[in-house]
């Protein structure tokens, strides 16, 4: 269990530090996004390429912080019954939605969306739209995307058996959205003085 845990780490520092990088791509959206539609009312210039590059930087963000998202516990979640159960019957209830749907599902996706990304490599395939951009870095996002959702669905099955066999602690960490602000806010002005 000791190197299941230890895979366990390594999966979340990964995810970690893909989703503290990836999340900043949705500045860069935002701004592609603000400076597109100013050049475009002021101008009157546009390109095809601009708005995809804005679907591709948010596919990016969805997709490859899946497993950011699940590790910081803050996929939708209906705890309406859930929520009242004891911590070992929710790391049950986990346990069981992780087995029988999250792998499955993120696996299957995985493994059918890598064909269609090789389809878009192989052919160098360029979007319909003119002036648009080549497809398969977006396509390869899709089974790189599942690839870290489903590592972080192992992740968090081998933390919750853990915790169900008394050898872990509780892995549900519930987050105070007014911490996150502020570890964003901290992270900020750390960028902004130079010390990250």
């Amino acid at each position: 269990m000791q190197a299941l845990l230890a895979l366990s780490r390594l999966i979340d520092r990964m995810n970690e530090h893909i989703g503290r990088a990836v999340y900043w791509l949705v500045l860069a959206a935002v701004l592609l996004s603000a400076g597109n539609a100013i050049v475009r009312k002021i101008f009157s210039v546009s390109s095809n390429a601009y708005l995809e590059a804005q679907w591709y930087l948010f596919s990016a963000v969805f997709l490859l912080c899946a497993g950011y998202t699940l590790l910081r516990n803050e996929h939708v979640r209906i705890d309406i019954l859930v929520g009242k159960l004891s911590a070992k019957a929710q790391a049950w209830v986990d346990i069981f939605g992780t087995v029988l749907f999250l792998l499955p599902m993120a696996t299957l996706i995985m493994w059918l969306s890598w064909s269609y990304f090789v389809r878009a490599y192989t052919q160098n395939e360029i979007s319909g739209s003119a002036g648009g951009l080549t497809i398969w870095p977006a396509r390869l996002l899709l089974p790189v995307g599942f690839a870290l959702l489903v590592l972080q669905g192992i992740s968090e099955l081998v933390k919750r058996v853990a915790f169900v066999t008394g050898r872990g602690p509780d892995p549900i960490v519930r987050h105070d959205p007014a911490e996150a602000e502020r570890a964003l806010a901290e992270e900020i002005r750390k960028i902004a003085e130079g010390k990250a």
